[in-house]
């Protein structure tokens, strides 16, 4: 399996300076006590574990390419005494085969830009999530890396990378399966899309 480009995994002390408080920020995004959450490319759990947080006693299922960093995660989950986080290692272009059950809210964050088959990825998301559920895909602003900083440095995937909220739309609804809910800006240099599967 090839990663998607571009989609390293920074550690947790630079996302606290980039999202200090992530649990805000998936309430934003509509995830809510009893949502059942898939989250697509979730690294070590930065966003999954206050998003299993959030639902419990829901389940979230954790993606992820990286066995390495599902490991972390587990152990994270241990120490903070979650029990609803589920990892799974496996492709998100196979969501809908590796997943155990269809959820309503599949969260996609920071890895959009790196997906190298749309189509598919936006296939697999569609059979995952129940009818009326949510896809959510949080990504870069369409800005020159140089203007996204954090501590000083220049962050985020390359600037001819980026894909901003009209192509990332555009993208999702022509696909067929999906229909806009609603925007939103994520400060400092991100942006929130929702989706709902029709």
């Amino acid at each position: 399996m090839d990663s998607f480009r571009n989609t390293g995994q920074p550690d947790w002390s630079w996302w606290g300076r980039l999202w200090p408080t992530p649990g805000a920020t998936l309430r934003e995004l509509g995830v809510e006590c009893g949502t059942t959450l898939a989250e697509v490319g979730s690294g070590d759990g930065y966003l999954a574990l206050p998003a299993a947080r959030i639902v419990a006693p829901a389940p979230v299922y954790a993606v992820d390419l990286e066995a390495d960093l599902l490991a972390d995660l587990e152990d994270i989950a241990s120490m903070q005494g979650i029990e609803n986080v589920h990892t799974i290692h496996g492709d998100a272009r196979n969501l809908d085969g590796i997943l155990p059950e269809p959820v309503e809210t599949v969260l996609l964050a920071n890895a959009f830009h790196g997906v190298d088959d749309r189509g598919r990825l936006l296939e697999a998301v569609a059979n995952s999530l129940r009818p009326g559920g949510s896809f959510v895909v949080v990504n870069w602003a369409e800005r020159p890396r140089e203007e996204t900083t954090v501590a000083g440095e220049a962050r985020g995937p390359p600037t001819e990378l980026r894909v901003g909220p009209e192509e990332t739309r555009e993208a999702v609804l022509g696909h067929g399966e999906f229909a806009a809910d609603r925007a939103l800006e994520l400060p400092p240099y991100h942006y929130g899309l929702v989706f709902e599967r029709e």
